[in-house]
């Protein structure tokens, strides 16, 4: 009543495009000046905000998009865009700033949306739930999400002991370091987006 093979396929599909350890420096960035408690529940919401997203695409994805008029493409270069905008105020030193984000929830943006639950994943997720063609396949797919999200979410939780060793100074230097891997992961979205609508009208 498991279709093992569908299971292992999604797994390491949405693993591999979520990235956990990839989101570990952004996770730090976004989350410093913060407490070990509230990165804690920082960590859960992003977690569940990520899989709610996913969830929904899973359910209602090509519906949704559909009924829109959303391309796929254009839902890539909107992420990119968005993440863009997170990674030059990390360059830039103003996410550090607590007056600038005291009432800003970072588990729902960027960490939830768009950067776990981006586009990939959810174009990954609706290209699975299309191979879903009874209960076992369903059950392989949904533990598929959940497995990635639990991950995900140790990953997360567990990386505030790495503030032990690098101290605020190393938060600094990650935080640099991840505004400019966001930047390259922002731009890479936003090519991947252009070159899509390029290919399409070429063909068309």
């Amino acid at each position: 009543m498991f279709n093992a093979t569908l299971f292992g396929t999604s797994f390491i599909t949405l693993l591999v495009i979520m990235d956990p350890p990839g989101t570990v420096p952004i996770f730090l960035a976004l989350t410093a000046g913060r407490s070990k408690k509230d990165r804690r529940q920082l960590a859960l919401q992003a977690a569940a905000v990520s899989m709610c997203v996913i969830s929904c695409f899973a359910a209602f994805g090509q519906q949704i998009l559909k009924y829109l008029g959303i391309t796929v493409s254009a839902l890539e270069g909107s992420g990119g865009l968005l993440l863009l905008l997170v990674a030059l105020e990390l360059l830039t030193g103003k996410a550090d700033e607590p007056a600038e984000n005291a009432d800003v929830n970072v588990a729902l943006v960027p960490l939830g949306t768009p950067l776990l639950a981006g586009p990939g994943a959810i174009v990954a997720v609706i290209l699975f739930v299309q191979q879903i063609h009874g209960a076992k396949d369903f059950l392989a797919v949904a533990a598929a999400i959940v497995a990635v999200h639990v991950i995900i979410w140790l990953t997360m939780r567990y990386s505030v002991y790495i503030i032990r060793v690098i101290k605020d100074s190393g938060v600094t230097l990650v935080t640099r370091i991840a505004g400019l891997l966001l930047a390259a992961i922002a731009v890479q979205m936003v090519a991947d987006a252009v070159h899509s609508y390029l290919l399409a009208w070429h063909i068309g």
